[in-house]
């Protein structure tokens, strides 16, 4: 079969099970079969598949009729313009992480932070605490319950060559660094889907392949950010900054969360809700009380 045709019969097969870009999805796994880019697809649409190469992708193929993610398909994800390893363990990277990376980097390059540790929560594949150790060239804790989370993100750190600077801990959010109060940057993608949209809103790739525990904040979302909140105080060094991302659409309630009680303002300088490039609520930002800068 040649490259054209086995791509044009793969969108209408794809679109026949009701998932939209077809195209596109039929382009990158057979791109990874043969591994050529789209361009060079293009280029050889008259060449001959051979066999191999045609099996494998039909396999894929078949994945992609089932909803499962192309990441997961791939094995792979690009995030901040590199490769990163993923599986079923940890969510999808998505731009609004990157969003959210995008933020702590501006707020790190305008001030110097008090000399503490940097903090990755709920770290999953490991994407913000690499990216925070390329750019910032700083060591990174990066935490996450799951083993198997943990595991992917070590692979990473292999493959982006920051084993030195990221350490990975496995713990419930902050129960591992209790009293310690030495944390100047805490960053986190915690869970933050309510579960009535996991049961109705959500795709089938999200809902039935991306792990539950990355996505699960309870009734409203906001379990895991609350149980955040409440380890702040005692974690965080005075003029510690806290970036958290969260869903479109919570700011309202964060803001009072954080900033809406008297026996808070005495532990958070400063609370802002920032919104992504589209408008939507994205990204909790906290300064501790006492800056001493």
């Amino acid at each position: 079969m040649r490259i054209i045709d086995c791509i044009r019969n793969a969108a209408r097969e794809l679109a026949e099970a009701g998932l939209p870009g077809g195209e596109l999805d039929a382009q990158l796994l057979l791109g990874h079969c043969l591994g050529k880019s789209r361009t060079e697809l293009y280029l050889a649409g008259e060449s001959e598949i051979p066999p191999q190469p045609l099996e494998r992708f039909t396999a894929m193929l078949g994945r992609r009729r089932q909803r499962e993610p192309i990441a997961y398909i791939l094995g792979e994800r690009e995030f901040w313009s590199l490769p990163f390893t993923v599986n079923p363990a940890v969510l999808i990277p998505r731009p609004e992480t990157e969003f959210l990376v995008e933020q702590v980097l501006a707020a790190v390059g305008k001030r110097q932070l008090p000399q503490g540790h940097m903090l990755d929560l709920c770290c999953g594949s490991g994407v913000i605490a690499i990216i925070l150790a390329l750019e910032l060239e700083r060591d990174i804790i990066a935490v996450d319950l799951s083993g198997e989370a943990l595991a992917v993100a070590r692979q990473n750190c292999r493959r982006h060559r920051v084993e030195g600077r990221v350490a990975l801990v496995r713990a419930d959010l902050l129960a591992a660094f209790a009293g310690r109060g030495r944390i100047s940057l805490l960053v986190s993608n915690p869970p933050y889907i309510s579960r009535r949209e996991i049961g109705e809103d959500l795709d089938p790739e999200v809902a039935a392949h991306e792990p539950l525990l990355a996505l699960d904040g309870g009734e409203d979302g906001l379990d895991v950010i609350r149980r955040i909140k409440a380890g702040l105080p005692e974690l965080m060094l005075p003029g510690g900054e806290v970036f958290v991302e969260i869903g479109a659409g919570q700011g309202g309630e964060l803001l009072a969360m954080f900033a809406g009680e008297d026996e808070t303002r005495r532990f958070f300088e400063y609370v802002e809700v920032l919104k992504d490039y589209a408008g939507r609520d994205r990204v909790l930002h906290v300064r501790m009380a006492g800056n001493t800068w």
